[in-house]
């Protein structure tokens, strides 16, 4: 069983070897001509030739900026702070929804849920995963036709429901009804729930934290965001059958259903819509966050939201 998860990661390794270079590291690299060919694969000739007199503007000031940054930095500036507090909230809030939980202990939960065998209970865990799979697949095509913020709140909508449905199910299951409708309610529930997060609040975190960051601050503001991730990951996982213990299963995904409202306020207030957007359009909706919209007479934070 432990040899058979090399086998993704031996297929990851061999198509990565097909992966070409960030066009903005060889300029940096002084490797223009490779730079340009990648570039050449990604846009049109019509826009090509823009891109590559962003990039030649740029490269020095960059590679300034890029020696300097520090992680102290980060909080110093005050539209990186709030670039990357957005960034790392949604991270934080895609772990604290609860989607590691269902997905390790899936089995646990179609137990808890009243189906006591240990096949079928897997059977069912296996069909969820499933469908983790193709939502991810789904959310490929999803997240650039109807924008990142605008997926983000109608998954979330779907998790809020699917958690209510989860608790409904087992506050009737924990009342001493033997109905095994109550069972089948809550594998429902899971599946319903894996059906909404995994084409949205699935991709959109990552998503966003590639796009919010400007080119200096990108690499460290991406790591840090993904360490918030995997930080909130080791809590969910380590508290919830603990909770679930102490206050009841079906009371512990209310409070998980109350996270997910929360977490659409936060989508709603301060996630920018960055589709269609270049990087320094997204620079400049922080700035005027930070600065107020008189920093530049063209409000793109407007523009942006509109999308």
């Amino acid at each position: 069983m432990v040899g058979v998860a090399a086998v993704p990661a031996v297929i990851q390794f061999c198509i990565m070897l097909c992966l070409p270079e960030s066009p903005r590291w060889l300029f940096m690299k002084d490797n223009k001509a490779k730079a340009i060919a990648i570039l050449s694969k990604i846009y049109d000739v019509a826009r090509l030739q823009d891109e590559i007199d962003h990039l030649s503007i740029t490269e020095e000031e960059e590679c300034q900026k890029r020696n300097d940054v520090k992680i102290s930095d980060v909080f110093k500036s005050k539209e990186i702070r709030l670039a990357f507090l957005v960034g790392a909230g949604l991270q934080a809030f895609q772990q604290f929804t609860g989607i590691n939980t269902v997905m390790y202990y899936s089995p646990t939960i179609v137990q808890m849920a009243g189906f006591s065998s240990n096949q079928l209970a897997l059977l069912l865990s296996l069909v969820i995963a499933a469908m983790n799979a193709a939502g991810t697949v789904l959310g490929i095509y999803l997240i650039d036709h109807f924008g990142r913020k605008k997926l983000a709140i109608s998954s979330l909508a779907g998790v809020i429901a699917s958690l209510f449905i989860l608790a409904g199910a087992f506050f009737g299951k924990s009342s001493g009804s033997s109905n095994e409708l109550y069972g089948w309610i809550a594998v429902l529930g899971l599946a319903l729930y894996i059906a909404c997060f995994s084409p949205g609040m699935g991709p959109v975190p990552w998503t966003v934290n590639s796009e919010i960051y400007p080119e200096q601050y990108r690499g460290i503001c991406g790591g840090m965001s993904a360490t918030v991730n995997w930080i909130s990951n080791l809590i969910v996982a380590q508290t919830f059958l603990s909770i679930a213990e102490a206050v009841g299963t079906g009371s512990t995904f209310l409070m998980l259903a109350g996270i997910a409202v929360l977490a659409v306020v936060f989508v709603i207030m301060y996630v920018p819509e960055t589709m269609g957007l270049a990087f320094v359009e997204v620079e400049q909706i922080w700035k005027e966050r930070a600065w107020g919209s008189s920093y530049n007479t063209e409000s793109l934070l407007e523009q942006g939201n509109d999308k």
